[in-house]
Protein backbone atom coordinates (compact mmCIF):
# COMPACT_ATOMS: atom_id res chain seq x y z
CA UNK A 1 0.00 0.00 0.00
CA UNK A 2 1.34 3.07 -0.79
CA UNK A 3 1.80 5.71 1.72
CA UNK A 4 -0.54 8.35 1.14
CA UNK A 5 -3.27 5.33 0.78
CA UNK A 6 -1.87 4.14 4.01
CA UNK A 7 -2.45 8.12 5.22
CA UNK A 8 -6.02 8.24 4.00
CA UNK A 9 -7.00 5.33 5.23
CA UNK A 10 -5.80 6.56 8.60
CA UNK A 11 -7.36 9.96 7.86
CA UNK A 12 -11.11 7.93 7.58
CA UNK A 13 -10.55 6.11 10.80
CA UNK A 14 -9.57 8.77 13.06
CA UNK A 15 -12.93 10.81 11.71
CA UNK A 16 -14.95 7.85 12.59
CA UNK A 17 -13.05 7.42 16.20
CA UNK A 18 -13.65 10.99 16.73
CA UNK A 19 -17.39 11.37 15.44
CA UNK A 20 -18.45 11.74 18.91
CA UNK A 21 -16.47 14.63 19.35
CA UNK A 22 -16.70 16.08 16.25
CA UNK A 23 -20.50 16.42 16.77
CA UNK A 24 -21.04 17.01 20.19
CA UNK A 25 -18.46 19.36 20.87
CA UNK A 26 -19.64 23.32 20.45
CA UNK A 27 -16.09 24.05 18.94
CA UNK A 28 -14.99 23.95 15.37
CA UNK A 29 -12.59 20.80 15.25
CA UNK A 30 -9.69 19.52 13.21
CA UNK A 31 -7.30 16.73 13.00
CA UNK A 32 -4.19 17.54 10.68
CA UNK A 33 -1.40 15.10 10.16
CA UNK A 34 -0.19 17.63 7.04
CA UNK A 35 -1.87 19.59 3.88
CA UNK A 36 -3.18 16.65 2.50
CA UNK A 37 -4.22 14.37 4.77
CA UNK A 38 -6.61 16.16 7.39
CA UNK A 39 -10.10 16.45 8.70
CA UNK A 40 -12.36 18.79 10.16
CA UNK A 41 -16.38 18.65 11.96
CA UNK A 42 -19.48 20.42 10.17
CA UNK A 43 -19.13 23.66 12.26
CA UNK A 44 -15.17 24.48 11.08
CA UNK A 45 -16.35 24.21 7.87
CA UNK A 46 -18.96 26.53 8.02
CA UNK A 47 -17.05 28.92 10.68
CA UNK A 48 -14.93 29.28 8.07
CA UNK A 49 -17.31 29.64 4.73
CA UNK A 50 -16.88 26.67 3.26
CA UNK A 51 -20.07 24.35 2.04
CA UNK A 52 -18.93 21.02 3.42
CA UNK A 53 -16.59 18.84 5.15
CA UNK A 54 -14.86 17.82 2.03
CA UNK A 55 -14.25 21.91 0.67
CA UNK A 56 -12.24 22.23 3.68
CA UNK A 57 -10.34 19.13 3.33
CA UNK A 58 -9.46 19.93 -0.35
CA UNK A 59 -8.10 23.11 0.48
CA UNK A 60 -4.41 22.25 -0.55
CA UNK A 61 -2.96 25.01 1.53
CA UNK A 62 -4.80 25.13 4.90
CA UNK A 63 -2.50 27.34 6.49
CA UNK A 64 -4.09 30.09 3.90
CA UNK A 65 -7.08 29.91 6.15
CA UNK A 66 -5.32 32.37 8.86
CA UNK A 67 -4.67 35.70 8.67
CA UNK A 68 -0.84 36.34 7.07
CA UNK A 69 -0.05 38.07 9.93
CA UNK A 70 -0.25 34.84 12.33
CA UNK A 71 0.56 31.81 10.31
CA UNK A 72 4.14 31.95 11.97
CA UNK A 73 2.46 31.36 15.30
CA UNK A 74 0.26 28.48 14.34
CA UNK A 75 2.89 26.87 12.57
CA UNK A 76 4.89 26.80 15.16
CA UNK A 77 2.69 25.89 17.49
CA UNK A 78 1.48 22.83 15.30
CA UNK A 79 5.23 21.93 14.92
CA UNK A 80 5.56 22.40 18.95
CA UNK A 81 2.77 19.65 18.62
CA UNK A 82 3.90 17.55 16.48
CA UNK A 83 6.85 17.04 16.88
CA UNK A 84 7.94 18.25 21.00
CA UNK A 85 4.44 16.64 21.95
CA UNK A 86 3.59 19.79 23.43
CA UNK A 87 -0.02 21.32 23.90
CA UNK A 88 -0.93 24.83 23.47
CA UNK A 89 -3.04 27.82 22.96
CA UNK A 90 -2.83 30.06 20.49
CA UNK A 91 -4.95 33.57 19.86
CA UNK A 92 -5.07 34.47 15.80
CA UNK A 93 -7.44 35.42 13.34
CA UNK A 94 -8.84 33.33 10.75
CA UNK A 95 -9.77 34.22 7.27
CA UNK A 96 -13.46 33.00 5.64
CA UNK A 97 -13.92 32.50 1.66
CA UNK A 98 -15.75 35.74 1.92
CA UNK A 99 -12.44 37.75 3.20
CA UNK A 100 -14.14 38.58 6.86
CA UNK A 101 -11.29 37.69 9.40
CA UNK A 102 -13.04 36.11 12.57
CA UNK A 103 -10.62 36.43 15.90
CA UNK A 104 -10.30 32.55 17.29
CA UNK A 105 -8.87 30.68 20.19
CA UNK A 106 -6.86 27.31 19.19
CA UNK A 107 -6.12 24.69 21.37
CA UNK A 108 -3.74 22.22 19.26
CA UNK A 109 -2.68 19.08 20.90
CA UNK A 110 -0.97 16.00 19.54
CA UNK A 111 -2.69 12.76 19.22
CA UNK A 112 -1.39 9.06 17.92
CA UNK A 113 -3.10 7.03 16.13
CA UNK A 114 -1.42 3.79 14.58
CA UNK A 115 1.64 4.87 14.93
CA UNK A 116 1.29 8.58 13.25
CA UNK A 117 1.42 12.23 15.32
CA UNK A 118 -1.35 14.29 14.47
CA UNK A 119 -2.57 17.30 15.69
CA UNK A 120 -6.27 18.13 17.11
CA UNK A 121 -7.40 21.92 16.81
CA UNK A 122 -10.33 23.01 18.88
CA UNK A 123 -11.21 26.35 17.46
CA UNK A 124 -13.56 28.81 19.29
CA UNK A 125 -13.95 32.42 18.18
CA UNK A 126 -14.02 35.21 20.31
CA UNK A 127 -17.27 37.11 21.43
Amino acid sequence: MAHDEHHEHLVKEIAEQFEPVFTKSPHGIYIYLDDKHKTCNKKFAEMLGYKSVADWVANEYPVGDVSEADQEKVINAYGEASRNLKASKVFASIVRKDGKKIKVNIIMAPITYKGEVFVIHFISEEK
